[in-house]
């Protein structure tokens, strides 16, 4: 019997500015760190760069007509700050809002609903010259551009997300360094995720002024399910190490107004965390109206021993750990069908964090606002991309979702990663996340056979299962 999602559930897309938009140097836009990072010989494969993307810039229109013809119904986007503020600063540039207010208006225009992300990681390299996110002062200057941006937007967009995943902005951008700015220190990285967690109860009270009442606010984790390798004492506690440097360190200052004790316990050896100034937590302690949850694959650990191979974390090769104070813990590959980033497949990892957040959270509606998987997507002889791996995969996460929903949580809405084939950060254009295929050289754009089911599990709200 297929499985009925509730009505007003809502099925959409996502997408990130950086990965997808191009124009590097139109219309005032400067430079990101992901810009800087991406030109710097060897920090991405192949010396692939966001200059040109998939063009969307300039495609937009034709994109989100390909959108509505699909049936998708809501389109997760993010805001590139330095087209909005070159410096990370000052007043805002409206050629860069323009392109968000054009944007917003086609995709209303076909129907379509907008979620907007104010930060997807592309923070203005001025602001990284600066200090970046270890800076106290980034967090305030977060907000600022949270301002601006509402005030251009606010009549049009009523989903507003501030952060995503600020754990790799934090952990793999100032920690193991496989991400932009490439930093690796690890008491930046710990500095970076308290303010990235300030910029998020900045920004949320400054869009909360900015915003008219109907407006929604919420942030994107990635949070991890992180299971021990066994029952022993040992393993189990790397387990509870790990769930609070991926986990607890952002969901119990932004839900709870507190920072996990064992943390501080964890990481006293690096910091005695003083950079949490009085007022902050209560700063950061924001109302949501939604709690986006992020998820691709489990987390196995255990404590370490002489015989571990190397680190199998999921999160790139690095001389540098993105796990301060967890020195003494193993990461290693979880049973299953691997994708084509070789991350293990496992839907029971989405339906335990949406159990365990609804759990967490009472009352607080949730949404997953980022699932899919890389496959190694070509098209045949006749120019159509088959992917059936891909819809099985987001068929068993959709059943996870249902099966939660079921069990009592408050799943509002589900986006698939992603809508296109784009810039996979440091992998540059050698994995494809996409339900659509962009072919980088010509940029023609062609449905896969997932885009297509997709989009009649989003016009029905019914999902068949095996």
């Amino acid at each position: 019997m297929p499985l009925s999602f509730p009505p007003e559930f809502l099925w959409g897309t996502a997408t990130a500015a950086y990965q997808i938009e191009g124009a590097a140097q139109k219309d005032g836009r400067t430079p990101s760190i992901w810009d800087t990072f991406s030109h710097t010989p060897g920090k991405v494969l192949a010396g692939d760069t966001g200059d040109i993307a998939v063009d969307h810039y300039h495609r937009f229109r034709d994109d989100v007509a390909m959108m509505a013809e699909l049936g998708v119904k809501a389109y997760r986007f993010s805001v590139s700050w330095s087209r909005i503020q070159p410096t990370g600063r000052g007043p805002a540039v409206q050629r860069g809002l323009d392109f968000y207010r054009a944007l917003t208006d086609e995709l209303l225009s076909h129907g379509i609903t907008p979620l907007l992300t104010l930060y997807h990681w592309d923070l203005p390299q001025e602001l990284e010259d600066a200090g970046g996110w270890p800076e106290r002062d980034t967090a305030f200057r977060f907000a600022e551009y949270a301002g601006h941006v509402a005030e251009a937007l606010g009549d049009r967009v009523e989903l507003w997300t501030t952060l995503n995943e600020p754990w790799c902005s934090a952990f793999l951008g100032y920690g193991s360094g496989v991400h932009a700015p490439g930093r690796t220190d690890d008491l930046a990285a710990l500095r970076a995720a308290h303010h990235l967690n300030l910029g998020h109860g900045l920004a949320a009270s400054a869009l909360r002024s900015a915003l008219p009442a109907r407006a929604r606010l919420a942030i994107s984790l990635n949070p991890a399910v992180v299971r021990a390798k066994s029952d022993d004492p040992a393993d189990v506690d790397a387990a509870r190490r790990i769930d609070a440097l991926a986990n607890r360190v952002f969901s119990d200052p932004i839900l709870h107004g507190r920072y996990p004790e064992d943390l501080f316990a964890d990481t006293a050896r690096i910091t005695d965390w003083s950079f949490v100034q009085d007022g902050d937590l209560q700063r950061i302690r924001q109302p949501l109206d939604v709690l986006g949850i992020n998820y691709y694959t489990p987390t196995v650990v255990s404590a370490a021993t002489d015989t571990d191979g190397p680190r199998q974390d999921g999160h790139g090769v690095s001389d540098y750990s993105p796990w301060p104070g967890a020195d003494g813990v193993a990461f290693h590959r979880a049973p299953g069908e691997l994708t084509a980033m070789d991350w293990p497949i496992d839907a029971s990892g989405l339906y335990d964090l949406l159990m365990r957040y609804s759990a967490e959270a009472p009352g607080l509606p949730l949404m997953v606002t980022e699932n899919g998987a890389a496959y190694e997507d070509k098209p045949d002889d006749a120019g159509q991309v088959h992917d059936p791996e891909r819809i099985a995969y987001v068929r068993d996460h959709l059943a996870a979702v249902h099966r939660a929903i079921r069990a009592g949580a408050d799943v509002r809405g589900y986006f698939l990663w992603s809508l296109l084939d784009n810039f996979e950060w440091s992998y540059g254009y050698s994995k494809r996340f996409g339900a659509v295929y962009v072919d980088y050289e010509t940029q023609t754009r062609t449905p896969k056979s997932s885009a297509r089911w997709y989009g009649e599990v989003a016009r029905t709200g019914r999902l068949d299962v095996e």
